[in-house]
C-alpha cells in the first residue's frame, strides 16, 4: 500500500522576537540579523501555552484539511525536543486533546530532522496496514530553552508547530524514497546540557545555564553545508530519478545562506526551494512541515509534484525524503 500526504495543518503564536528588539539589546544593526539569518522575527509561545498546545491546533487544522476523524487516527507521533514534560509523551496529550480514541502514541527526538523521520516511520506504519491513517505533528517551544544572552541561539530559533495526516495514496504517489543518517561523533555540537540521566538539573547546572542550548556555529553551519545538498541529491537518485524531475526543494527552514549553498550545489535557481523562515525562525522539528503547509496555501505545490524535503540538526542527524504530492485513494 503506497502512503502519503492527506491533509496540512499549522500553528504559529502572536509573540514574536523581532530583530529591532534584538538589536536595541546587543547594539547589532536590524539588517545585519537580518543578513546573517535571513530572519526577521522569531514567533515565541505565550507563557501558558506549552508543546503540546502549539500541536493540537496545528493537528486540529490538518485533519479537517484531510478530512480525517478522531476515530480513523491509529497512531498519534509527535516530533519534538521540548515536550511538555518528561513523561507521558506529549503525543499522548495531543490524542486527549482531539478526542483520539485508543490510538497508539509517542514521541519521536531526531532535533530538526525529525519531522523526515516521522515521515517515514508514519508512511511505513500505514504502507504495512498496522495504521489506517497516521497523525504526524512537529512541535516545539525552543524558546524555553534559549538562554536569554545568547545572541546565536535568539537569532535563530522560534516557536510553532505543523502537522500532516499521513494515509493511503494512488499507486505512484505518496513517498517513493527516503534516506537518513547520523554523526554521534559530533554530538556535541547542538546540546542541552542538563536536565537528563547523565547531568540531572541541579544548583550548579542552573548557575552554569546547562538548561539552555548550547550551540557550535561553526560546526553546526559547515555540517548543514555539506549534508542539505549531499542529500538530497542521495535520495533523488535512490529514486532513480535526476534534480531536473523534482518540482520544489523544502529544506529546513535553519538559515538562508544554508539554503543558498544548497541551490549552488544542485546547481539550481534559489526560487526553486521554499524559505519560510523570515517571518517565524528555525522552529526544529516543526520547520519541515510549517513550509509545505504553507506553500500548499500560496499554491505552490500541485497534485503530481515532486517534492524533496531535507532536515539536519543536532545528533548531528539528517534524513530527506522525495514524495509525489496527491492522489488520496
Amino acid at each position: 500500500m503506497q502512503a502519503g500526504i492527506l491533509g496540512t495543518g499549522i500553528h504559529l503564536p502572536e509573540g514574536a522576537l523581532t530583530n529591532e528588539e534584538l538589536a536595541e539589546r546587543f547594539g547589532l544593526p536590524p539588517d545585519e540579523l537580518f543578513a546573517l539569518s535571513g530572519i526577521r522575527r522569531r514567533r515565541v509561545a505565550a507563557p501558558e501555552q506549552a508543546c503540546s498546545d502549539l500541536a493540537i491546533a496545528a493537528a486540529r487544522q490538518a485533519m479537517e484539511n484531510a478530512g480525517a476523524a478522531p476515530e480513523e487516527i491509529g497512531m498519534v507521533i509527535v516530533a519534538t525536543n521540548t515536550g511538555d514534560h518528561p513523561t507521558p509523551s506529549t503525543a499522548v496529550l495531543v490524542q486527549k486533546g482531539l478526542g483520539i480514541p485508543t490510538a497508539g502514541c509517542f514521541d519521536l527526538k531526531a532535533n530538526c530532522a525529525g519531522f523526515v523521520y516521522g515521515l517515514m516511520v508514519g508512511c511505513s506504519l500505514v504502507s504495512t496496514g498496522l495504521a489506517s491513517k497516521v497523525l504526524l505533528v512537529g512541535s516545539e517551544v525552543l524558546s524555553r530553552f534559549i538562554n536569554p544572552t545568547d545572541l546565536d541561539s535568539l537569532l535563530l530559533f522560534g516557536d510553532g508547530a505543523g502537522a500532516v495526516v499521513l494515509g493511503p495514496v494512488a499507486e505512484g504517489y505518496g513517498l517513493l524514497a527516503s534516506e537518513v543518517g547520523s554523526n554521534g561523533e559530533d554530538y556535541d555540537a547542538l546540546i542541552v546540557e542538563a536536565g537528563g540521566s547523565r547531568l540531572p538539573f541541579s544548583r550548579q547546572t542552573l548557575e552554569g545555564k546547562q538548561e539552555f542550548v548550547r550551540m557550535d556555529g561553526g560546526r553546526i553551519f559547515m555540517f548543514a553545508m555539506r549534508t542539505l545538498g549531499d542529500s538530497a541529491l542521495r535520495v533523488i537518485r535512490k529514486a532513480g530519478l535526476g534534480v531536473e524531475d523534482v518540482d520544489l526543494f523544502i529544506p529546513h527552514q535553519a538559515n538562508r545562506r544554508i539554503i543558498a549553498a544548497a541551490a549552488r550545489r544542485l546547481e539550481l535557481p534559489l526560487d526553486r526551494f521554499v524559505i519560510a523562515m523570515e517571518d517565524c525562525g528555525n522552529t526544529s522539528a516543526a520547520a519541515l512541515p510549517v513550509a509545505l503547509h504553507q506553500s500548499v496555501v500560496q499554491g505552490r505545490i500541485k497534485t503530481g509534484d515532486r517534492l524533496v524535503m531535507t532536515g539536519f540538526g543536532a545528533g548531528v542527524s539528517w534524513g530527506s525524503i522525495l514524495l509525489r504530492w496527491g492522489s488520496a485513494t
